[in-house]
């Protein structure tokens, strides 16, 4: 295996927090790491309340938003992927959000 590349599986989420437009994570290692936060729509359009209420899954390797019904991994957000969510998936919860 090649020294330079990171095991993903080992990288451990800390802790979270949520700007305005930001998702930032500070993990195990370290290193802190952020996102746009339209990346995640769910959190976009969620309240600050909700966006506060949080909590690791996977012993550090995930974030979920139980409110906002939204799980973020350590590895997508290390590899800079935004959410997967189609439209029509968002759209539905939207709707149920009325």
């Amino acid at each position: 295996m090649n020294s330079s590349i990171v095991d993903l599986q080992q990288v451990k989420i800390l802790d979270v927090t949520i700007s305005k437009d930001t998702l930032s994570v500070d993990l195990a290692d370290g290193r802190s790491v952020s996102a746009p936060l339209e990346w995640y729509p769910r959190l976009v359009h969620g309240s600050e309340s909700e966006r506060s209420n949080w909590r690791l899954i996977g012993s550090g390797h995930g974030i979920h938003w139980p409110d906002l019904d939204e799980d973020i991994s350590v590895t997508n957000l290390l590899l800079g992927q935004p959410s997967g969510e189609s439209q029509k998936s968002l759209q539905k919860w939207l709707d149920s959000r009325q």
